[in-house]
């Protein structure tokens, strides 16, 4: 790989929950892949750095240190056997997808290895550190895509994380009028700047009273938890806001897009809502197959995890998705093991949090 460097920064997390860039062999290509020259990478501080917080609790000092990441945008340098929808020195957003081969994903790392069906080619108008959040962008599409949004529905998104600011934008777009809960303060003004026509402050306010008068009374239609963690009484909050029918039942639907669990009697407890689980980004997701460059039939599969990719870097070159509206902080590739520090110990503070490459 002529012009290709051996060795390259990666960003690592230890068994103390604190990162490390260290250098690692840029791997080889297989068929089906692409690799890339990184431009920027952003952070996901649920299901990313969950383990981080954990760590920093209770340490596991003999756990081998692990590449963090699965979401960039770069520039493409060498194409593996059988690609032939991508070129060298196209600009791609990039996402990991299941087990592949050893060092393929989408990593906070110079160079990263990608399924050539894990890219999209990023708009002239779109910057790398925008395009590396296409999988999060992607992921809240396909959430959106389950709740089968209608038209000037009431909606609630809890957790304004950077999934939580995409449902946000996205259910705006699809003409529903947005509610958002989140104890923090910098993420709820990023979804009010997205769109959201109120947001809550579920450890200050009255969610109940505030989300009805919302909705004029009538209820919400649909319900996003964008959120990992376990809660019994979150979930329980959500079906008091939800639409009530004459005969005393809770109607509308529960999408749930974060790792979230919950206990709750269902029938007559629960009424008649629909609690639907959106998984990932998609159609193609895990399918190595497809991974690897081969496509759905677009008619048969129209919602592909390609086809929200590239709708999502659409929607922000036409202006209509402004991902730096909660991109809070940027840091040298140099400086990453700040940026862990920074999400966990002033949390706070971040919303959307960029690596740079280049620097």
């Amino acid at each position: 790989m002529s012009g290709i460097p051996s060795v390259h920064r990666i960003l690592v997390l230890d068994g103390h929950g604190r990162g490390h860039v260290v250098e690692r062999e840029t791997p080889a290509i297989p068929p089906g892949h692409v690799l890339v020259r990184n431009r920027a990478s952003m952070f996901s501080q649920g299901t990313q750095l969950r383990s981080a917080f954990a760590y920093r609790r209770e340490p596991n000092p003999d756990m081998e240190p692990r590449p963090l990441g699965y979401q960039s945008a770069g520039d493409i340098v060498a194409l593996g056997e059988g690609v032939s929808s991508r070129e060298v020195g196209q600009r791609v957003a990039c996402m990991s997808g299941g087990p592949g081969a050893a060092g393929v994903g989408a990593y906070h790392a110079d160079y990263v290895l990608v399924g050539a069906g894990l890219t999209s080619p990023i708009p002239d108008d779109v910057g790398y550190p925008e395009a590396a959040s296409a999988h999060l962008g992607a992921t809240a599409m396909h959430a959106i895509r389950r709740a089968e949004l209608q038209l000037c529905e009431d909606v609630l998104v809890v957790g304004l994380g950077v999934v939580g600011q995409f449902a946000v934008r996205l259910a705006t777009l699809s003409g529903a009028r947005v509610v958002g809960w989140d104890m923090l303060e910098i993420r709820r003004k990023a979804a009010l700047a997205g769109g959201a026509g109120l947001t809550v402050n579920p450890s200050e306010d009255d969610l109940m009273a505030l989300t009805r008068d919302f909705t004029l009374q009538r209820g919400l239609d649909c319900a996003f938890i964008a959120f990992g963690g376990d809660s019994d009484e979150v979930f329980q909050q959500v079906v008091d806001c939800m639409k009530v029918s004459p005969d005393t039942h809770q109607m509308g639907r529960i999408v749930i897009v974060g790792g979230f669990s919950f206990k709750h009697q269902w029938a007559a407890a629960l009424g008649n809502l629909d609690v639907r689980s959106a998984a990932r980004t998609g159609p193609g997701f895990l399918d190595p197959a497809y991974e690897e460059g081969n496509d759905y039939p677009p008619v048969f599969v129209q919602w592909s995890t390609q086809r929200n990719l590239h709708e999502c870097l659409r929607l922000m070159s036409e202006g209509r998705l402004r991902v730096g509206e909660f991109i809070t902080h940027t840091f040298a590739m140099t400086d990453a093991a700040d940026a862990i520090d920074t999400i966990i110990e002033r949390t706070d503070e971040t919303v959307g949090v960029v690596l740079d490459h280049d620097r």
